[in-house]
């Protein structure tokens, strides 16, 4: 995607090129075999869902060939995790590959031991304890909060006046794997009527799809991870630079 005089100007495939993605589950299943991939075209040529989609149909509004509309069906299809991933931008990862991703980002610490060693601020924290919850002993939970993102920015202390750099935030919690986006839905006014664009909903990939899948690979070093990640990418885009791999997937855990 660039802009230019004043437009995006959107990558993609010839409407009748064989290779070209034509579905949201079509996506979906590329994801899968994939593992992993970024939503709009970046540095590692090929790496991304924009280009291999048609350019033609983009904030269109037709869920049947938008792009823009097929990430709120796939958020909300469980089948992948959306977020904001890669370089603080969206994209999709695989459940086989989210554990890794997990891993690394986290760099081995859930968000209560996070908070607790004093690496994470108390803006993250408050959104964390309005999308989780306790158990008898204390230990976080992950139970199905939803909650539109508009409506957490308020209810988390965010605003006019208030905490400052809520997309920031939650931009950074999605990067490190403690928030995905889930769906996205429409607010409602005083009589319950749909108006306005649709809102994303956050939630912990955890409550999605447990704890023990999200985790499964905790047992191996977040190095060990980010190396599976980056070798990954290398083989399957290899006339990426080292350099913009690193742009999107992060340096390597320490």
């Amino acid at each position: 995607m660039a802009f230019e005089n004043g437009e995006w100007i959107m990558c993609g495939l010839d409407w009748n090129d064989p290779y070209r993605i034509r579905t949201w589950q079509e996506l979906i299943n590329w994801v899968k075999e994939i593992g992993f991939l970024p939503f709009f075209a970046n540095g590692v040529p090929g790496f991304s869902a924009e280009e291999h989609v048609s350019p033609l149909f983009w904030w269109t509004g037709d869920p049947e060939q938008d792009p823009w509309e097929w990430r709120e069906l796939i958020a909300a299809s469980h089948q992948v995790a959306y977020g904001k991933f890669f370089g603080g931008k969206a994209g999709f990862i695989s459940l086989d590959w989210l554990p890794v991703f997990a891993n690394c980002r986290r760099d081995g610490y859930d968000f209560d031991s996070r908070w607790e060693d004093g690496l994470a601020g108390q803006r993250e924290k408050r959104i964390m304890d309005l999308l989780t919850g306790r158990d008898e002993d204390g230990d976080m939970t992950f139970p199905d909060i939803q909650i539109l993102s508009t409506d957490l920015k308020k209810q988390a202390g965010f605003g006019k006046g208030k905490e400052k750099n809520f997309p920031g935030i939650t931009t950074s919690l999605q990067m490190q794997t403690y928030l995905v986006i889930t769906a996205f839905r429409r607010r409602k006014n005083k009589r319950g009527l749909a108006y306005g664009m649709p809102v994303s909903i956050l939630q912990p990939p955890e409550a999605l799809w447990g704890y023990e899948a999200v985790t499964a690979a905790y047992e191996e070093k977040p190095a060990e991870s980010w190396q599976k990640i980056f070798d990954h990418v290398r083989k399957e885009f290899p006339d990426g630079s080292e350099t913009e791999i690193l742009k999107l997937i992060g340096r390597k855990p320490v």
